[in-house]
């Protein structure tokens, strides 16, 4: 069984459009970092935040009304990913269509006030509203619910890697005869509570610290959305799902087997999962040894690391890359080919998390 990629979708700091986003990702836009402030105290980190206009085409539905961000930014990839599909030809009875919705922080923003509530006026004043959207399945419930998807759901929790693993899981679905396609979602949303958890591991930028100086990640909110079908645009060649390192120092490693068991071409052009971490020192010595003039591009320095979501922009972007043969221009100090433009019909995409996983795939047009 081959799985191709039908349709696809996302809701991210620059935008929710796939060619809008592509487009300014190719002006070499990056997204404007806001403040990320706790109401409590005077500490501020900086975030990249999704715009309200990001989901302006989002239908009203009595589920969304009090759902958190990140169901909100679930649904809007994910029905952007149908809608897609459809557009190019591909129609899927809901019935038939299966879930795997990958994330890795969850509902922060209602954790944190859930937490506040209880801790500042006792358990009894802590609203049973908030407490759904605190646990890891609200928003593939959200989503299933506003598809009208009654059969198969699951939620993966995982690092950055959990994407591409979610989409591993989504092709061994597809071997079920009785599914027409599998919708695979990512999101993730940003609070000062997940920031303060960053910085303490010492993986955030400080406000401090210039555009172009690899000194921790910029955490950003938002969506990737992928359907999964028989038949598509962009095949899925092979993918890998993700492998445990036991420390930082033993990534270069894992990632060299990662790639070798993918059967990976070293001329094949990579989108990467760089963030400004030590993730980048690990994928540049791997990248550099095994293919060191091939085109390599990150969207994590524009868009910032939605962690969980992460994997599936990179997917997005490996695929729009393929269909117009170049990559958008790179920067923050990420490293570079000498020209964005390549005659490839393979891409690699590459996801290193930041909790000791690793995974990949390879698409092919």
């Amino acid at each position: 069984m081959s799985a191709h990629i039908a349709g696809m979708g996302w809701v991210t700091p620059l935008g929710s459009g796939i060619d809008e986003v592509w487009e300014r990702l190719n002006k070499g836009e990056q997204a404007q970092a806001e403040a990320v402030a706790n109401t409590e105290g005077s500490i501020s980190y900086q975030g990249y935040k999704v715009p309200v206009s990001a989901l302006k085409d989002l239908p009203p539905h009595p589920r969304l009304r009090r759902a958190s961000a990140i169901s909100r930014f679930a649904a809007g990839a994910g029905l952007a990913a149908i809608k897609d599909a459809q557009n190019h030809g591909l129609t899927t009875d809901p019935a038939r269509l299966a879930i795997v919705f990958a994330i890795s922080n969850g509902g922060v923003i209602y954790t944190r006030r859930f937490y506040h509530d209880i801790v500042s006026s006792g358990a009894n004043s802590a609203s049973p509203i908030l407490f759904p959207e605190t646990v890891f399945n609200a928003p593939a419930s959200h989503l299933a619910a506003l598809l009208g998807i009654s059969g198969q759901s699951y939620t993966l929790v995982g690092d950055g890697s959990v994407g591409l693993s979610a989409l591993n899981m989504a092709e061994a679905l597809l071997n079920d005869e009785t599914l027409e396609g599998c919708l695979v979602v990512a999101a993730e949303e940003i609070d000062w509570l997940l920031c303060d958890a960053y910085a303490r591991w010492r993986l955030l930028r400080s406000a401090s610290v210039g555009h172009n100086s690899a000194r921790g990640m910029i955490p950003s909110e938002g969506a990737g959305a992928v359907l999964l079908s028989r038949t598509g645009r962009v095949r899925i060649e092979k993918s890998h799902a993700a492998i445990h390192y036991e420390h930082r120092c033993d990534l270069k490693d894992r990632l060299k087997i990662v790639l070798e068991r993918l059967g990976s071409n070293p001329k094949e052009v990579t989108v990467g999962s760089s963030n400004g971490t030590f993730i980048d020192r690990a994928e540049k010595a791997v990248l550099n040894e095994r293919s060191p003039k091939a085109p390599f591009y990150t969207p994590k320095w524009a868009l910032g690391d939605s962690v969980g979501a992460s994997g599936l922009w990179q997917t997005i972007v490996g695929v729009k890359a393929l269909q117009m043969q170049k990559f958008p221009p790179s920067g923050d100090g990420i490293m570079a080919p000498e020209s964005r433009e390549f005659k490839s019909t393979n891409a690699v995409i590459v996801s290193c998390g930041l909790n000791q996983g690793v995974s990949a795939l390879r698409l092919s047009v």
